[in-house]
């Protein structure tokens, strides 16, 4: 929280409004710049090493991977002011919606490698490293980051407070009951 608002103070006032405004999309958006970091690491080391001739089999599991790293740091720090559930049931939820997003960025790959063919020895190396970084980690990483968004937003971390604020509503607009004299 402390980097947050020093990096607030910092900004010209028109921005900081906009930012303090949208902060939990811009935190959302740190962690995604952290965990694009991890996903990348992981994907290069495994795709370079271990499962060279299986690069979407790599790209599964460093977006797995990412994502552990990325519930701790949105339950903990996005999404921290959200929320009205069991954790275990917003983890199901939360690992769920990733499920679905580990689809989503492993797709463009996918069809990248075995539709359009860019791998070797259709291509030269350089294209096949080209293809791979623009279909996985550049369309895969903004399909997923923009469905996840939208789900945890939606499904995981509800905002905790409008739920609050509609059982009161509802407490409080019952129809009344009208008695006839």
């Amino acid at each position: 929280m402390f980097v947050v608002d020093s990096v607030l103070t910092h900004l010209p006032r028109s921005y900081r409004k906009v930012a303090i405004k949208h902060r939990e999309l811009l935190k959302f958006g740190l962690v995604g710049a952290t965990t694009f970091l991890i996903d990348t690491t992981v994907f290069y080391l495994l795709k370079w090493t271990v499962l060279a001739p299986k690069p979407v089999t790599a790209k599964v599991i460093a977006v797995l991977v990412a994502t552990i790293v990325s519930y701790v740091l949105n339950r903990e720090w996005s999404f921290r002011a959200r929320g009205g559930r069991e954790r275990h049931h917003e983890a199901a939820l939360y690992f769920l919606v990733s499920g679905i997003a580990v689809a989503l960025y492993a797709a463009p790959l996918w069809f990248s490698r075995y539709a359009l063919h860019l791998q070797m020895p259709h291509t030269s190396r350089l294209v096949e490293e080209i293809a791979d970084f623009t279909s996985g980690q550049v369309i895969g990483l903004l399909l997923g980051m923009a469905f996840r968004w939208w789900a945890f937003r939606r499904w995981v971390f509800p905002d905790g407070d409008k739920h609050v604020r509609n059982k009161g509503k509802q407490a409080t607009t019952r129809p009344k009951r009208v008695v006839s004299r």
